[in-house]
């Protein structure tokens, strides 16, 4: 049977809306699919009951916007998490990675992105100006900026640097231990931790 060629609507909508996923062609959602229909019937509920209440129940903390169960996440709220310590990060998927490194004991804060003009995305698409109200707190005494060492993640740290810099909180960098160009989920977790316990100064790096 060709890929386009279904013998039934219900299985032809199942993979269209597969493959509307990231890095799932037509064949591989046709697989997954598949695979779906030799299930018991109660195991595809869970599944897609599962997927229901990630989108209807998910939140995100009111504090650093890391994705959580609750109004407040895990994090943020554990008591031996140092609150003087913020890492900046582009999105949820950072903070996972640093985690893994278990090198950092201090709080986040999740951007949403990085400043690119090219796709539309500009300074109040992020969560810049909160973290500022953060810092404005008085509780912070230093920011690691750790976004992508790419042209839009660098100009994002230089925007965060400028509206940050008078404020007294040292600002800084990782130790460029991670590849111009890289993406922190595709650093090693060793790599990372060494840019993190080894970071600098961010007025340094900008002389570099």
């Amino acid at each position: 049977m060709h890929i386009d060629q279904f013998p039934s609507r219900l299985l032809e909508n199942a993979v269209n809306e597969f493959a509307k996923l990231p890095g799932i062609g037509r064949k591989s959602a046709l697989r997954l699919v598949l695979h779906l229909l030799k299930q018991d019937i109660q195991d595809v509920e869970i599944f897609g009951k599962s997927l229901i209440q990630l989108r209807t129940e998910i939140k995100h903390c009111r504090i650093c916007y890391n994705i959580s169960d609750t109004d407040i996440c895990s994090i943020c709220s554990h008591p031996s998490r140092n609150p003087s310590l913020i890492c900046v990060v582009e999105n949820i998927k950072d903070v996972m990675s640093i985690e893994n490194t278990h090198q950092f004991n201090g709080l986040y804060h999740v951007l949403g992105g990085i400043i690119s003009p090219m796709d539309g995305i500009g300074p109040s698409d992020l969560e810049i100006d909160s973290l500022v109200h953060r810092v404005n707190e008085g509780t912070i005494e230093e920011i690691i900026l750790a976004l992508s060492t790419t042209m839009e993640g660098d100009t994002t740290n230089f925007f965060i640097y400028k509206k940050l810099k008078d404020t007294g909180v040292k600002l800084s960098t990782l130790a460029r231990g991670v590849s111009i160009g890289d993406e922190l989920e595709y650093t090693d977790e060793v790599t990372l931790g060494r840019s993190i316990v080894n970071r600098m100064n961010f007025e340094e790096s900008i002389i570099r």
